[in-house]
């Protein structure tokens, strides 16, 4: 799991596929923190994003690397109300605080990915790491 951690630390921006009327739709987004395990992402409870989310709770995440490796990380979303690891979100992320302004504003969202698979790939030609969890 550290080299995933370490991966999406790296290469946060990429793309979220969420359900939406039995279609797929993506976006993109960014990962926000790793806490105990968790791979925690953001947003706020105005967006159609989060109405997805609570109809379909099932997600997919990917990013890329400028090495042309990439990660796919899919699983159930979870959302928390942890005022400490949305603290940790704003410490890490300017835009996120330049939007919010304080962890505990009443839209803003987070979420992890439980009972996930990701998926580290690149062309070297070696296997995919895989990593549940």
């Amino acid at each position: 799991m550290n080299e995933i951690i370490k991966f999406l630390q790296d290469n946060s921006m990429g793309f979220l596929a969420t359900i939406a009327d039995g279609k797929p739709k993506i976006r993109p987004f960014q990962f926000a923190v790793e806490e105990n395990g968790k791979l925690f992402f953001c947003s706020n409870n105005t967006k159609d994003l989060f109405e997805q989310l609570k109809a379909n709770p099932y997600v997919e995440f990917s990013s890329f690397s400028p090495r042309f490796a990439w990660i796919r990380i899919n699983g159930e979303v979870k959302f928390s109300n942890d005022l400490k690891i949305k603290e940790k979100i704003f410490i890490a992320n300017g835009l996120i605080r330049s939007i919010y302004h304080t962890p505990d504003n009443p839209i803003f969202e987070i979420f992890y990915i439980e009972h996930g698979t990701a998926i580290l790939s690149d062309f070297s030609g070696k296997p995919p790491e895989r990593v549940d969890f």
